[in-house]
């Protein structure tokens, strides 16, 4: 690991409050394991409930300051940010391949994706518009303003480590708010190097703190009591979303929440087959399938089934499995042994009601935590991978004999995120895209994920949206202002 060392070592290992790097307020650390070996990376701090309070202190000495602070001095630290990130590319790729797993091409993707998010959001920060016009009934102005939330806090998952990082931090900044960030426990190095590059763009102390713990049910709640938290942005499972929904009620924060996925490929019998199985490897085998937008049911008209997943299958067999740093490696490591067994369940559990794996299906007798890439077929109702979150390299295929019956099978979730499906009748195009049940569809496409575009779903998916033009509303109040009349 010699060759690692050098970029571990320049990446801060302390809580980043007030603008640099701190123990925790106990002097307690954590380890930081490479999934593709289980070695350690590094020991960080590991934040409590002092050092969360600690943060809030320093957000509130720079508060006021930074919300007034010229939109276009935002957005140039902002850009400044990005042109960091973009010359530093290659480190944050290797750094995230590292603790998180994924290939290096995949993860030098997520750096181009993370940091075109700040400059999105330097964009926009110039062009927070309110407006002004005469009451109707001649009584006065009618002015309307926006202004930034306040201090905010945002959690954030392991997948992505620095892409949904910046999702939230570039619209929180460009708004004028102050934000807290709680990496995953798994991932905490990308959001710790992202701090100190911020700082470097000379964003002031305090503005953007991190705090990873071990303790993250206490570090969060006590941070969602403060009486000066305004608003939670969260990226996660449904069922710590919801509770984080039910906590935020006592202070009635402003909450963004992007929660689980369970997304359907629909390949139709007009589709071009070549396109649809790279859509499908695309939307499956990305980031080793652990993505809220991955394809999770892969449902395929009957008439087309047996070439679609035959070809499949024999494109997902050839796939190696490695350590991300290698080239050859297509898949990565699942990110930890927990997840490793989850994966593993779904996929007994689907075999032990008749379904039957076409490649894969085992895992990887390694150092680390490998699952083949696999392929599943005549998957029947009542598994459980048909219904819960895959987040790994399992294809699980169903088919299905009409238009009326893709889309309820599509439909039937309690999940809404994302949805993808292949078809050339511009008709059935368009009736399909506005029959799924999802904030974001994809036709003829395997990704949809764009910094300019709106992302968020509905249903269990979530509240709230990122990115796009919508992605700073969600960080701005609406204040009317009543003027008496110009004469």
């Amino acid at each position: 690991m010699s060759e690692f060392d050098e970029l571990l070592s320049s990446v801060p290992h302390g809580a980043w409050i007030g603008g640099e790097s701190r123990p925790s307020s106990t002097g307690a650390t954590f380890e930081i394991r490479n999934p593709a070996n289980d070695e350690v990376l590094a020991r960080v701090a590991d934040a409590t409930v002092d050092d969360a309070r600690a943060a809030i202190a320093a957000s509130s000495k720079v508060a006021a300051d930074w919300a007034a602070t010229a939109p276009r001095t935002r957005a140039d630290i902002l850009r400044r940010a990005f042109d960091l990130v973009v010359a530093r590319k290659d480190q944050f790729a290797l750094l995230i391949t590292l603790e998180m797993g994924k290939p290096l091409p995949e993860s030098a993707g997520e750096v181009a994706y993370g940091a075109e998010f700040l400059r999105w959001f330097s964009e926009e920060a110039v062009r927070i518009n309110g407006r002004i016009t005469s009451a109707p009934a001649g009584t006065g102005e009618i002015v309307v303003t926006k202004e930034p939330v306040g201090l905010c806090l945002a959690v954030t998952p392991w997948n992505f480590p620095l892409a949904m990082g910046t999702r939230k931090i570039g619209p929180a900044l460009a708004a004028g708010c102050t934000m807290i960030v709680k990496p995953a426990e798994d991932t905490p190095l990308t959001m710790l190097l992202l701090a100190a590059t911020f700082a470097e763009a000379g964003l002031p102390s305090g503005v953007l703190s991190v705090l990873p713990t071990t303790q993250p049910v206490e570090v969060v709640a006590d941070l969602m009591r403060s009486p000066v938290l305004r608003k939670v942005s969260f990226t996660g499972s449904t069922q710590v979303g919801s509770k984080l929904i039910a906590q935020s009620a006592d202070q009635v924060l402003r909450t963004s929440m992007e929660l689980g996925g369970n997304a359907p490929f629909l390949v139709f019998d007009d589709a071009d087959l070549d396109a649809a199985i790279e859509g499908a490897l695309a939307a499956k085998m990305r980031n080793g399938g652990e993505a809220c937008t991955a394809a999770n049911r892969i449902l395929v008209q009957n008439s087309v089934r047996a070439e679609f997943t035959a070809r499949l299958a024999t494109r997902v067999a050839h796939m190696k499995v490695g350590p991300g740093w290698s080239d050859t490696t297509a898949v990565g490591p699942i990110i930890n042994k927990t997840q490793l067994d989850r994966i593993a369940v779904l996929v007994d559990d689907a075999q032990e009601h008749g379904a039957r794996v076409l490649t894969g299906g085992a895992r990887v007798a390694a150092p680390g935590w490998f699952y083949e890439p696999t392929v599943i077929d005549d998957i029947p109702s009542g598994c459980r991978i048909l219904d819960e979150e895959i987040f790994g390299p399992v294809a699980a295929i169903r088919g299905f004999d009409t238009e009326e019956e893709g889309i309820a099978l599509a439909n039937s979730t309690q999940y809404g995120l994302a949805s993808y499906f292949y078809a050339t009748d511009l008709a059935r195009v368009q009736r399909v895209a506005r029959a799924l049940e999802a904030g974001m569809v994809g036709v003829n496409r395997g990704i949809v994920s764009d910094p300019a575009a709106p992302f968020g779903g509905i249903k269990q998916s979530g509240i709230g949206l990122e990115g796009g033009s919508e992605g700073i509303s969600e960080y701005l109040n609406t204040k009317y202002i009543a003027l008496p009349p110009s004469r």
